[in-house]
């Protein structure tokens, strides 16, 4: 990037000035209309107080008042998933609830390289009203009956995130069937495992994901019925998959679901809700139980935190068999609020699937409110900073300054209106220009991703912690909460206990913060683990008359009552001279170098220093090496280059530097890896966490090189 020219210097200096005098000027009106003491006192008001200390833990409990929702359901009885979509149903019939974009046609595109890709022409979103989607969901569950289903009877759904994935599982609820959810991108050993392990008849699936059938069913041999949901352009072809299985269309179970006279088999809040298969970082995927009361009590702690508007869109696109994006969906259900269904492939006017000059699905849509995992923040923010970058100086230098008001002035309490409304605008608009919040969860979101995307998008990004084994509720901030790194204070649905760890030295002693292992007591806590009764003991227990959960992430509690995660005790390797390194801190912060598409930390416990096994982003790294005067033209050419080695290794070492990396968490060695990590490479799980172990098997012989 050139520096600035004397004339864009000049500029840029009028620009400050006029900045200077439009600030002085306007400050006192901002400052009668915002209150910003008001901000700043809501930033600082007390989210938990500490009820209970022993010798080696203490416990944290909510100060919220609970909602009136939350209120209503207590006085009601509404203890079951069934009775809370029944509820929604009451209170919003004739609003749209679930809305499908319309796929009118799948066309051929050449693209500037010559090649020729399939793109989607698309028509506005269809939608059911909740009276629509509850008669729907009736005719599944009754459907299901006459196919010979019985109550308490295991039903898998492994499909992609859709309108009808929902509608089912509300079906089976109404028949009180568990579902067993499954991700759609996992192996066919996990799936496999998952169907038998459940012992399930009935797979409900999606016509995209069929195929994969013809080579699961011989090894799933209680699996007598396939369920597809149809895809809209194409033909269901229902040959090839044997005798012994029948292959319905699912709008076939809901016509055979209208003609029934079968009633409902409710559910009472013990009843399993969802087994939900979790994404297996660590060996098999493991079967977590639901009840009712589980899911529902984690819906309402969320309830108590979060205001919603009558004009409020939610956008899904997460996959469904992720506790996140389940009780997100449950809640705007909850609330009135509808759903507009999308994928990554279609999500933006520049999505891989979306035609040249359409409309993507959030520019259609116009969200309001989004859930997400960092992994797809940490590229909108990357996205962001590589056109800033690629830019002209004049215009790098207005971004930052403009990045640099913005955040001085809302760190004091206040809006910037005319900012938002110009030069962020753009940036806005990629997720349709009208988001109230963004919620993260499913891993720790970087503070500087976390900083950006809510100055950029101007908006809140709320982050949160939970697992589904508390089904996804723990702690989350509040749309007042304008700290970084931190994951807001408890839900009313639990209370959050820090247990000392003394090998890892985190004590709740510790000044001026108490730090420990985490672990969560409360009416979200799961039952256990499905036909897992060794690893249910060694992580849930009773106490108190509570249900508690051992977390083995480390956290630390600020005198507000937010929380923070800090390590986690399968991450921590302890170096050769007594120095603790957390791999997924380290790599954290270094998957925010546009270089990084991907990156494992590997620390060896006899030596000095960690190595890096770093998937690169090919533009950024053909770059590094054109500026370099290197001509490769394959990523294959350029990761096996031992120049280009060198080179990313001081890139990312100064980038650890700049991230205040301490000396011995920096990696000292680097083998650059040509591969993208996909699920179906088994390196990564279905919701992209590495799969450590299987990583540093993988590469086990580059790891050997890099220290010797």
């Amino acid at each position: 990037m050139t520096s600035l020219k004397p004339m864009e210097s000049a500029i840029l200096l009028l620009i400050r000035c006029i900045i200077s005098i439009y600030t002085f000027i306007t400050w006192p009106i901002y400052f009668i209309l915002q209150k910003p003491w008001k901000i700043r006192a809501n930033r600082s008001r007390l989210r938990a107080v500490s009820l209970t200390h022993g010798d080696d833990f203490i416990l944290y409990r909510s100060v919220t008042e609970i909602s009136d929702v939350h209120a209503r359901f207590l006085q009601d009885k509404i203890d079951t998933m069934e009775k809370v979509f029944r509820f929604a149903v009451r209170q919003h019939g004739q609003k749209c609830a679930l809305g499908t974009r319309e796929i009118l046609a799948e066309e051929d595109e050449m693209q500037p390289n010559g090649r020729m890709f399939k793109k989607f022409l698309l028509g506005d979103f269809q939608w059911r009203t909740f009276t629509q989607t509850d008669s729907e969901a009736e005719s599944f569950g009754r459907g299901l009956r006459e196919l010979g289903l019985r109550s308490r009877e295991n039903v898998v759904v492994f499909a992609e995130t859709r309108a009808e994935w929902l509608i089912s599982a509300n079906g089976c609820m109404k028949q009180n069937m568990p579902i067993v959810t499954l991700y759609a991108t996992l192996g066919d050993d996990a799936i496999i495992h998952g169907i038998n392990e459940t012992e399930v008849s009935c797979v409900i699936t999606s016509q995209e994901l069929l195929p994969k059938f013809k080579n699961i069913l011989p090894c799933t041999p209680n699996v007598t019925l396939l369920i597809v949901m149809e895809d809209p352009l194409k033909p269901l072809d229902l040959n090839g998959y044997g005798d012994t299985v029948s292959v319905l269309p699912y709008q076939e179970v809901i016509r055979l679901g209208d003609l029934s006279s079968k009633s409902g088999c409710l559910p009472k809040p013990e009843d399993t809700a969802i087994i939900m298969y979790t994404s297996g970082s660590t060996g098999s995927p493991k079967g977590v139980i639901m009840s009712h009361q589980n899911v529902v009590n984690a819906m309402l702690g969320y309830t108590n935190v979060t205001t919603f508007y009558e004009n409020d869109v939610y956008m899904a696109y997460l996959p469904l068999a992720h506790v996140l994006e389940l009780i997100s969906e449950s809640i705007w259900m909850l609330f009135g609020i509808p759903i507009g269904y999308s994928t990554p492939l279609t999500m933006t006017d520049k999505s891989s699937k979306i035609k040249r000059g359409s409309q993507g699905d959030a520019s259609v849509l116009r969200p309001t409110i989004i859930a997400s995992v960092p992994l797809v923040l940490d590229r909108i923010h990357k996205s962001i900073q590589e056109k800033i970058e690629g830019g002209p100086a004049i215009t790098k230098a207005l971004f930052n300054l403009a990045m640099e008001y913005k955040n001085d002035w809302t760190d004091r309490g206040y809006e910037t209106p005319i900012i938002n409304t110009t030069l962020f605008k753009p940036i806005r608009a990629l997720l349709g220009g009208r988001l109230r919040f963004v919620l993260s969860g499913g891993a720790p979101l970087a503070p500087e991703t976390h900083k950006s995307l809510k100055t950029t998008l101007c908006c809140p990004v709320l982050q949160g912690y939970g697992l589904t084994e508390t089904c996804a509720a723990t702690t989350v901030m509040d749309p007042d909460d304008n700290s970084l790194g931190k994951t807001g204070g408890p839900l009313t649905c639990c209370d959050v206990k820090l247990v000392s760890w003394e090998e890892g030295n985190y004590r709740i002693k510790d000044w001026p913060n108490p730090r420990g292992e985490i672990h969560i007591g409360g009416t979200n806590v799961a039952v256990g683990y499905y036909k897992q009764p060794e690893k249910t003991k060694e992580e849930f227990y009773e106490e108190n008359g509570r249900h508690w959960f051992r977390t083995g992430d480390i956290g630390e509690f600020t005198q507000e009552g937010f929380l923070q995660i800090i390590d986690r005790k399968k991450d921590l390797v302890k170096l050769q001279y007594g120095e603790y390194v957390s791999l997924g801190k380290v790599e954290t912060q270094l998957k925010i170098n546009p270089l990084v598409e991907n990156i494992c930390i590997y620390a060896d416990p006899t030596k000095l220093f960690p190595v890096a096994l770093l998937v690169p982003n090919f533009d950024h790294l053909k770059s590094l090496a054109e500026k370099n005067g290197i001509e490769l033209s394959t990523i294959e050419e350029l990761c096996s280059h031992p120049e280009m080695t060198k080179l990313v290794l001081g890139e990312l070492q100064k980038h650890a530097v700049k991230c205040r990396l301490q000396k011995f968490e920096i990696p000292q060695a680097l083998t650059l890896i040509p591969d993208i990590w996909t699920p179906d490479s088994g390196l990564v799980t279905a919701a992209f966490k590495l799969k450590r172990k299987t990583v540093q098997d993988r590469y086990k012989a580059s790891i050997d090189r890099m220290y010797s």
